[in-house]
């Protein structure tokens, strides 16, 4: 029987370490996309110019991970009590920074001047996988219009409720609700929670800060199985067929459940996203002008 023994002796850090952290318990398992984006920047600009709306890489890359979850269905779920349950949809949460203006005494002077704090809140865009890079942008646009401007969001409003909740007991809330909504299968809607508010996958443009690379931690009451972080677009040597040339690059940081999805999963969605970065036009469809309609339907 092979046996255990006591190390020798050992660094004091390595003593320290050891009492520091207890037993990891995270499903958490991280990757990186690196992507020559000059194609996909192309196809959003072309989009811009067709529509006249505001489309951006961040906007590709949702719909990229629509389409990358929609091949690989099985990943589009959470664990429950040790079994996998999944998703009849396939929906994007892409988080929304906005701030707060709220007055303040200045120093000296006794003027009042404004403090913008910022904030993040965030859009689920429902049946991603179906709508155009298009109809996404303008719907998260519309979103976070609302929420700038007037505060009108479910998440928002459930975000202002947890804050009230004492400090001590927020996460015990937290873990209380989504055990209510994923495990028993509750809506909890009537209690201003939304119903599975954050979807599929959730993705932030950690670029718009400077940051090329980083990861999110995958949140534990979300019950979302990929989160991804947008880097900031930089300009690297790219291998172009036989040559090298220098390209606008993105980086893309993937954290994602392993108890939902593995290694193989992993390169299925890899493949999908460079298949959509490599050729948007083929992917996506070329970016065409809206039709004008007689006659506007408006559905929630």
């Amino acid at each position: 029987m092979a046996r255990f023994r006591p190390s020798g002796r050992i660094p004091a850090w390595r003593k320290l370490a050891l009492s520091t952290w207890s037993t990891p318990s995270s499903p958490a398992a991280y990757g990186v996309l690196d992507l020559d984006c000059e194609a996909a920047l192309a196809w959003a600009a072309r989009a811009r110019e067709a529509t006249g709306e505001k489309v951006t890489l961040t906007h590709v890359v949702g719909k990229a991970a629509a389409v990358a979850i929609a091949s690989a269905p099985e990943t589009n779920g959470f664990a429950s009590f040790g079994r996998l349950r999944l998703r009849e949809t396939v929906d994007v949460f892409f988080q929304v920074a906005f701030f707060d203006k709220e007055a303040r005494k200045a120093g000296h002077n006794g003027e009042r001047e404004t403090r913008r704090d910022a904030n993040l809140a965030g859009a689920k865009i429902s049946r991603a996988d179906d709508k155009s890079v298009v109809d996404i942008a303008r719907e998260l646009r519309e979103r976070a219009e609302a929420i700038r401007t007037r505060g009108k969001d479910d998440t928002v409003k459930a975000s202002k409720m947890m804050g009230s909740v004492p400090a001590p007991l927020r996460g015990a809330v937290g873990r209380f609700s989504a055990f209510m909504m994923f495990d028993l299968g509750l809506d909890l809607s009537g209690l201003g929670v939304p119903f599975d508010p954050f979807g599929s996958c959730m993705v932030t443009n950690v670029g718009v800060f400077g940051i090329e690379m980083a990861w999110a931690p995958l949140v534990p009451y979300a019950r979302t199985p990929i989160c991804m972080t947008v880097g900031a677009v930089h300009r690297a040597a790219t291998v172009v067929g036989d040559q090298l040339v220098i390209r606008p690059r993105v980086k893309i940081g993937v954290a994602f459940d392993h108890r939902v999805m593995d290694g193989y999963h992993a390169g299925v969605m890899s493949r999908r996203f460079q298949e959509i970065f490599a050729d948007p036009d083929d992917a996506l469809g070329k970016p065409v002008a809206p039709v004008a309609s007689s006659s506007v339907n408006v559905a929630d």
